[in-house]
This record gives C-alpha cells, structure tokens and sequence, in this order.
C-alpha cells in the first residue's frame, strides 16, 4: 500500500485551506496511507478526518540538528512518496533526508533539483485562491482536483465539552453567539484597532441580547483584554484559555465572527459559521473565506498591498473601516 507523507503548511490558516487538496490526493489513491507532515501548533487542526491516517510532527526551529533528527523519524515510516504543500527549500531538503523517493512539489525556493517531479509555478497577475493554489499542485502532476470544499471534523463530544465549557463560563446557551478575534498572528497591521473592536462591541451588547465572546492566543490575551476592560458590560474572554481544538468546537457552537485575516476566520469558514472578514493590507483574492457565508470589508488605499507587519503610514486600511458599517454586517447575518 502506497503510502505519502504531506508536509502541510505552518499557519493554522493555510493547513485549514489545505485540508481540501489533501483529500483530493486521497481520492486519486484511494488506497493509499497519508501521513500529515507538521509543526506541533498545526497538527490537531489533520485531526478526525477520515482521509487521513497518521499525523507526525517534526520539531522547530529549523536548525542542521532538528532537521537531521526529524529525517531520521521519516525515514523509520518509509514512505514511497512525499508531497509538498509548502514552498521552502529546507521542506524538499527534509524529504531527500529522509530518503522519500518520490518528491512533488512547486518549484520554488531553489529547491527543483530536490524534487523528483517539480511543478512550474508562475506567479499570475490575479493571485489565485490559496485553496486553489494548493489544488493546482494535483494539476500539474498530472492529477485530477476534485472540487474543493473547506471542512474541519470536530467530534460530537468535542462539541459537549465546549458547550459545558461555555455554560460553567456564565455563558446562555439559549442566546445567540458572536466571537470576536481582534488578534493576527503576522502581527498588528493585519489587525484592526482595539477601540474600534470595542465600540462594535458596545453596539452589539445594546442591540440586541447576545453573548459576546473574545477570543485569541496566548499572545493575543493583551488585546482581547484591552477590549474588555474598555467596556461597561464585560464580554467573555477566553484568549489564551483554550487548546485549538477547544477553540474549534467552541466556534463551531457560535452564529457569527467578527475577525481579521487569521487562522480562526478560515477555521469559522470550514464549520459553516457565518463570517464577517476585515481586510486591511493583504489580497483578499488569495486569503479571503473561501465559502459563504461570509462577507468581506476592505477599503482602497494607495499602499496597498503590502507586507508590513506593523504598518509605517498610519495604517489607514484599516482604519477606515467604521464599527457602524461592521455592525451593519452582523445584523444581517443575525436578523
């Protein structure tokens, strides 16, 4: 039996968006064992779905020690073929290491010497769908990629001890939900501002009777404080308080989120749950949710796009998005 070892990407938000190629691959060799390749903060996200076999974690940073010791651990499963979903050199250089005979991937980086089959990567004058981008590394091998769809599998059980969690939080669970997530891991230009996310906040809390929920990483607990400190009615917050499967089946319990262009916006986008998405400097057309429902709102600047992650011209993509215009998006998603 075949058996392919897929070295997923590094963000929670680009392995949500993979997931869709990685069951495509499946379909082609429906017989085969796939194996997902990760870093340890992504790999629940490969979890409970039925395509995929195993999950093996390979250590970080990137230093000659770790990935000589994260070869020797491929090289125990023997794997007839390695596929790649991200477009570093030191992946391909991982995968030869571990004596993987057959190597797929984009060549990029340097790295097509590496590969066994490279794939012609082009960079188009429309970014294309990071869904897609992925789907198209089937393409150019010569695969067929089924039409893609998002998904995550969070179990029943996942779902009870999230609702538990939320009640002995104080949480009703007869009121509807929104999350908010005023966090982005690439760092604060991709995020918009704290008082703006508080004032939306006020306007949800007297509109109508909802719980409001924060939510965030570990790193992220600053400012989803900041947020609640600012308000009269203190909205839950759970930033920094939940694993990431936690942090899953609790969103898949909400009717609305409010985010920036993050991991938890894509993970809201595979469970169904609504999504209203802020968008300052990067392109929606590669990042956006890739399926209703869902809005978007983004405003025209002349910086745009770039790739700051703290922004040096006042940060105006950002800041010309108003809680009012937000707040319209939600009542339409919760009327």
């Amino acid at each position: 039996m075949m058996r392919i070892a897929v070295r997923v990407p590094n963000w929670i938000g680009d392995s949500v968006l993979a997931i869709p190629a990685i069951k495509s691959l499946k379909k082609n060799f429906p017989k085969s064992n796939i194996f997902i390749v990760s870093k340890p903060w992504v790999k629940d996200i490969f979890l409970n779905l039925d395509f995929v076999n195993e999950i093996v974690t390979i250590p970080d940073p990137n230093s000659p020690k770790s990935i000589g010791s994260a070869a020797r651990k491929l090289k125990k499963y023997d794997f007839d073929t390695g596929l790649l979903l991200t477009n570093s050199f030191v992946s391909a250089l991982l995968f030869v290491l571990a004596g993987i005979p057959k190597r797929w991937g984009y060549a990029r980086d340097g790295r097509q010497p590496l590969l066994t089959e490279p794939v012609s990567y082009k960079n188009p004058r429309k970014q294309i769908h990071q869904v897609l981008y992925y789907q198209n590394i089937l393409t150019g091998l010569g695969f067929k990629a089924f039409p893609p769809k998002l998904e995550l599998a969070v179990t029943e059980q996942e779902k009870a001890l999230a609702a538990d969690f939320l009640r002995s939080s104080g949480l009703d669970p007869a009121k509807k939900t929104v999350i908010l997530n005023p966090g982005a891991y690439f760092g604060p230009a991709k995020r918009w501002p704290v008082s703006q996310y508080a004032a939306l906040a006020e306007m949800l809390q007297k509109k109508a009777s909802l719980n409001l929920l924060l939510i965030g990483s570990g790193a992220e607990k600053e400012l989803a404080q900041a947020i609640t400190d600012s308000l009269p009615k203190k909205p839950m917050n759970i930033a920094g308080k939940t694993s990431l499967r936690m942090l899953a089946a609790t969103m898949s319990l909400s009717d609305l989120l409010v985010s920036n262009d993050s991991g938890p916006m894509h993970i809201s986008n595979a469970l169904g749950v609504p999504v209203v998405a802020l968008f300052g400097p990067t392109v929606p057309a590669a990042t956006r949710p890739f399926q209703q429902p869902y809005t978007l709102i983004k405003k025209d600047v002349p910086c745009w796009p770039c790739s700051y992650r703290t922004c040096p011209y006042g940060h105006l993509c950002m800041l010309k998005i108003t809680p009012e215009e937000v707040f319209s998006e939600c009542e339409r998603f919760l009327s």
